[in-house]
């Protein structure tokens, strides 16, 4: 046996198919969208990082037997990253780590990403996780593109406290600052999960980490690394399915 998921494009062909078309466009775009001062990234996290120590070091490769890497551990904790790769140029720009991805982090690592060039246009392709369609998300958004949002008395959004319409405000394509959201099921559309993957194999998989300090360290010297002898823009072929056959 193996395990098999159903898609969204079974609950609808045409709103899956269209999101799909969307967030391709966009990635074919994005050189221009670069050349036009819009910044077009590839934006998730990446969650419970472990920051394992090997109980006993690692043995080199010689010749004849391949390196061996000791199958016991310890826990020092966890972290989570959040990333942004920049589509034009493959590099991982404005990242993020910390104990945490609440919907205020994920706000402040857009506030932070976004001040690394705060007059240009930034379009974040992202899922559909709760924390990316944020009340304080929307609000951010606002107060850098200069929006008045209407409240009650209370305080609380007017019309705008459904996620679907909190959804909408942040992809609106009139706004200097919005989001592009993958359809449901979809992580493989993002470009972040490939560098993601890259990041597994090349650190995590193999290294041994004293503290989740120590941890944090090594992963913002491997994107230093990884922009300066490795990066170049993924090269996407896939165009989506066809909205009309």
């Amino acid at each position: 046996m193996k395990y098999w998921l159903t898609n969204g494009r079974a609950e609808d062909p045409e709103v899956f198919d269209a999101q799909v078309r969307a967030v391709c466009e966009h990635y074919a775009e994005a050189r221009e969208l670069r050349g036009a001062g819009v910044h077009l990234v590839s934006t998730d996290e990446k969650t419970g990082i472990q920051a394992l120590g090997r109980a006993h070091p690692t043995l080199p490769m010689e010749r004849g037997l391949v390196e061996r890497v000791e199958s016991e551990y310890v826990r020092h904790g966890t972290l989570c990253l959040i990333a942004n790769v920049e589509v034009a140029t493959g590099k991982v720009i404005a990242s993020s780590i910390g104990p945490t991805r609440t919907s205020e982090d994920f706000a402040a690592h857009v506030a932070g990403t976004i001040a690394t060039d705060p007059d240009a246009g930034w379009v974040f392709v992202v899922d559909g996780l709760n924390t990316h369609q944020s009340e304080v998300l929307v609000r951010l958004v606002a107060t850098a593109c200069g929006i008045e949002l209407d409240e009650d008395r209370e305080g609380r959004l007017v019309g705008l406290r459904a996620m679907a319409s909190r959804r909408t405000f942040l992809a609106d394509p009139e706004h200097r600052i919005r989001f592009v959201y993958t359809p449901k099921h979809c992580s493989w559309l993002n470009q972040v999960e490939l560098w993601f993957s890259i990041l597994v194999r090349r650190l995590l998989k193999r290294g041994s980490f004293t503290s989740v300090e120590h941890l944090k360290e090594r992963i913002l010297a491997f994107i230093e690394y990884f922009n300066r002898t490795m990066a170049k823009p993924f090269k996407w072929t896939y165009k989506g399915r066809p909205l009309q056959v």
